[in-house]
């Protein structure tokens, strides 16, 4: 096990480039499965959730290849479905939240799939009856096998229809689109997520020859088609990366530009750092954050104590609270972060208390932060990343603190950042990976 030891005060300086798309990786590169042709994706993270999909592709019998670093080029021609019947299949599964996504394009172009309950991060309930409902009313039907604890899915037959998603999940939206494509006749999803992702998606779709209306919409409407070609991809710029890099330069009060952030796909993150007092200047496709000792939390229009909550797309996406939470604990003022979608994802607020931040857990979903107004900096301390969007906000929470830190089960960050202490020693952090 792995872990960081990061020296606090340093300021940064420079620019930095997020990378591609996690979220986005992680669907599109399931969608390879809908064809037998090549698909070409471009600007793919080298991160371990993308890496384990992409050799859990291969060993199903996708022919991976790679010409330059970022860009893959996948052919499912070859797909060995004997293969889900394996032991090692379903521990892998299992221990990647991304492999729900399977299900979709293997029950859409096969007429089954095999998936047990798919692993991820320990941050509460996340349920998996928006996708299965969805699927049922294509014409799935599903079978729970006690023995092996999978989920056994198979369909004889697809057939396009009207539904009402019970919530806007994003990759539950993600697995029925994937399927609605090869059904026959027309699916209107309604009430589907509508992330910048799920839009590059259809994108993606209607290049392989999909039909889709609706896109970045609530309400998509698909018409199925016999069959989908190959294409080439490129993936949206990561915008959990983007927004943790703000907080990074915000913590730290040093000046830093981030380049190429697709800004129109940003959403309400710009502003929601803007209300915790963070300057953000926009320059063309790159955000400048100036250097600020002192940034002050904004308030409602009636005076009182502001509150950051996530929401489905265009709300704020649910991955940035934990970096928020950090930021908040500097500033001038207080702030309510409510995390709706789930329960146990604030629990990392202890090991921020034990560096002296100020903040009271009302219950699992919400907790009241207290800015110190850096009248007195974060304590080094020693602490190990329950998930990646914690990881992340301890690692700005040490970047900011004084003495040294060590945070342990970094496994944790890799799953969603790449190469994250060579590109922050570039711009001039002390972090060591021990």
């Amino acid at each position: 096990m792995a872990s960081f030891i990061i020296e606090g005060g340093h300021k940064l300086s420079g620019s930095i480039t997020p990378q591609g798309a996690k979220n986005e990786a992680l669907q599109v590169i399931c969608a390879c499965l809908l064809t037998e042709e090549k698909v070409i994706i471009s600007n793919v993270p080298d991160i371990l959730d993308v890496n384990n999909l992409i050799g859990l592709l291969r060993d199903m019998g996708v022919t991976v290849s790679s010409a330059e670093k970022g860009t893959y080029t996948f052919q499912a021609d070859k797909v060995d479905l004997d293969y889900m019947e394996t032991s090692v299949f379903i521990k892998k599964c299992t221990s990647l939240r991304g492999s729900i996504m399977l299900v979709g394009p293997l029950l859409a172009r096969f007429g089954r799939a095999l998936i047990p309950k798919p692993g991820g991060d320990k941050i509460g309930r996340r349920r998996l009856d928006t996708h299965f409902i969805g699927l049922e009313k294509l014409g799935a039907s599903f079978n729970y096998c006690s023995k092996k604890q999978v989920y056994e899915i198979a369909a004889q037959k697809l057939k396009g229809t009207y539904m009402l998603l019970d919530e806007a999940s994003v990759t539950g939206t993600a697995n029925i689109l994937m399927t609605a494509v090869l059904a026959e006749g027309q699916t209107s999803i309604y009430n589907a997520a509508c992330e910048p992702y799920i839009q590059q998606l259809c994108k993606m779709l209607c290049a392989m020859g999909a039909k889709i209306e609706g896109i970045s919409s609530n309400l998509l409407k698909i018409e199925g088609v016999s069959s989908l070609k190959g294409c080439a991809h490129r993936l949206l710029p990561d915008m959990i990366e983007v927004g943790s890099f703000i907080g990074m330069a915000a913590m730290t009060a040093s000046s830093l530009t981030i380049k190429n952030v697709s800004y129109d796909n940003l959403g309400v993150i710009p502003d929601s750092f803007k209300r915790l007092g963070i300057r953000i200047e926009q320059r063309g496709d790159d955000i400048f954050i100036p250097s600020q000792e002192k940034y002050e939390i904004d308030t409602f229009i009636d005076g009182s104590i502001l509150t950051i909550s996530d929401a489905p797309w265009p709300g704020l996406t649910p991955d940035l609270l934990s970096v928020f939470l950090v930021v908040a604990t500097q500033a001038v003022g207080s702030v309510l972060i409510h995390q709706k979608m789930f329960e146990s994802r604030l629990f990392f607020v202890d090991k921020l208390i034990d560096m002296g931040a100020q903040i009271i857990l009302c219950d699992p979903h919400r907790a009241t932060i207290i800015g110190s107004a850096r009248r007195f900096n974060l304590r080094a301390s020693v602490m190990s990343s329950p998930d990646i969007r914690a990881g992340i906000a301890l690692l700005i929470a040490a970047m900011s603190a004084d003495g040294k830190s060590e945070i342990h089960n970094i496994e944790q960050i890799d799953r969603g950042y790449e190469s994250i202490e060579t590109r922050l020693k570039s711009l001039g952090a002390s972090i060591t990976r021990t």
